[in-house]
């Protein structure tokens, strides 16, 4: 469990770290949308340094970002197994019923692999140099506009504030529980799939028990320093843009039209 990367801050003072975290939280959203550009190897090629190029000014190691995907591969895989059997077209090297291994399957589920592994780093990038009170007040600028239409805009980035804040939290906590149950003699590892599923459910009583107790203590905490929403509230933490911000936008302008250059 404490291989899970959502909601890690690792704290620095690198080129990334540097950034609006609005600038971050738009760049990231930006390369989901243009990595559906990439249709070959060099397409792909030229994501794959770019996204290399963004961790390296990240002084983050790379061994990090594959303990992120670690826990995603299984999903990974089955996805590129879909495409890799069901997939028809080119050279067929072997057919047996409805399961095909051609070419283009082999072609796609590679590149499927491919864009997963890049957005999973991009999205590990995004969460490992931000805070995430800055991540929410990056989404609460964003979403200013939809305060028009009645939209709750502050109380999502609250609670997107807190989700991304106790995340860790519970991560490290449900570790300790599983620890806790280890010692007295519980095998995690042990038996069937279904078996290992059971043997998770004593963890779930605990950890809700422990969650509700930690949502109720924030909620007092909060009514005690008289939070009543987040209109008209000062801000401590002020954003502004920087020269660099601008040189990341150019630098996706400039992605963007090398992908549709390379199609």
């Amino acid at each position: 469990m404490n291989k899970l990367l959502i909601g890690r801050y690792i704290p620095g003072n690198s080129f990334v770290h540097r950034l609006d975290p609005r600038t971050k939280l738009l760049a990231s959203f930006y390369y989901i949308g243009i990595i559906f550009l990439a249709d070959n190897w060099q397409t792909y090629l030229v994501l794959l340094l770019f996204t290399l190029a963004a961790i390296a000014m990240s002084k983050i190691k790379l061994g990090f970002f594959w303990k992120g995907v670690r826990p995603l591969i299984w999903l990974i895989l089955f996805t590129v197994l879909l495409q890799v059997f069901f997939t028809q077209g080119g050279h067929v090297y072997w057919h047996w019923g409805i399961f095909t291994l051609s070419q283009y399957g082999l072609i796609n589920g590679t590149y499927i692999f491919v864009r997963f592994v890049l957005i999973i780093f991009m999205s590990t990038l995004l969460t490992l140099t931000t805070p995430p009170l800055a991540l929410a007040d990056a989404v609460e600028y964003i979403l200013y506009p939809l305060k028009y239409v009645h939209f709750p805009v502050y109380e999502v980035a609250l609670m997107l504030s807190i989700a991304l804040r106790f995340v860790p939290t519970l991560m490290d906590e449900t570790e300790k529980i599983m620890n806790a149950q280890r010692a007295r003699g519980v095998d995690f590892g042990e038996g069937s799939l279904m078996q290992r599923i059971k043997s998770l459910v004593p963890l779930l009583i605990p950890l809700f028990v422990s969650s509700f107790n930690r949502a109720d203590d924030l909620a007092t905490a909060m009514e005690a320093r008289g939070y009543r929403g987040g209109e008209g509230r000062s801000k401590f933490r002020i954003l502004k843009w920087h020269a660099a911000d601008r040189w990341v936008g150019l630098s996706f302008i400039v992605l963007t039209i090398i992908l549709i250059v390379l199609r």
